[in-house]
């Protein structure tokens, strides 16, 4: 039963964090006819909110980084039982079958940790290669840095105390797609799957590709 509950109040937590990106994104940008199965396609794109974080080899890692291609930014943390290693596995695989298709775009995976006091540099240099070697881990100095990035994307975020004096975390699960001008141009609530997701992947680039066309 205590499975069952924690595994329902996360999901509620991924249900009222993508309802609440979603309202506020579609209040004022209607979606374009971009059929996806996992999410919903921006427009026009958004301007990602400034940040300054640290990577697993200890360098700053900014929004300036995400420019010059596509990228797909993730949030979780190492301590994760479940959801965070399945999503990065799928992840890799989507990437692993766009490099086997020979894909003109492979995006770059950002995995966001939104633990900062357990994940440093360190320690996510130790668990991001484990899926993908090209796989980029953030995180902060402090719990601070990452909530503020977190909340401006609408990413929920809540550290529970656990009786043995640690703690869980809990948040949401959308993956921000990130085209090379580095604007949010989709996101994506799952349910997730390798062949969905690089369906949606390219999908989305080839929208872009058509918008960019008519401009």
């Amino acid at each position: 039963m205590a499975t069952q509950s924690k595994f329902l109040s996360f999901a509620l937590i991924c249900l009222v964090g993508a309802a609440g990106i979603a309202a506020s994104l579609w209040w004022r940008h209607p979606a374009p006819a971009v059929d996806l199965a996992t999410g919903s396609f921006l427009t026009p794109s958004r301007a990602l909110p400034d940040f300054s974080l640290i990577d697993q080899q200890g360098r700053t890692f900014s929004a300036v980084n995400l420019r010059g291609h596509w990228s797909l930014l993730f949030f979780g943390y190492t301590n994760c039982p479940d959801f965070c290693p399945t999503t990065l596995t799928t992840l890799a695989a989507m990437n692993k079958g766009l490099r086997a298709d020979k894909a003109l775009v492979v995006p770059q995976v950002v995995f966001v940790s939104v633990d900062a006091k357990r994940d440093t540099p360190e320690q996510l240099s130790k668990y991001v290669p484990y899926f993908d070697p090209e796989f980029i881990g953030l995180t902060a100095a402090d719990q601070s840095g990452i909530e503020a990035i977190a909340k401006k994307l609408g990413v929920a975020v809540i550290i529970k105390p656990t009786a043995d004096g640690g703690y869980t975390v809990d948040h949401s699960g959308a993956i921000f797609v990130l085209n090379p001008d580095g604007r949010l141009t989709a996101i994506l609530t799952g349910p997730f799957s390798v062949a969905a997701l690089q369906v949606d992947f390219q999908r989305i680039v080839a929208a872009r590709g058509r918008i960019a066309g008519r401009a």
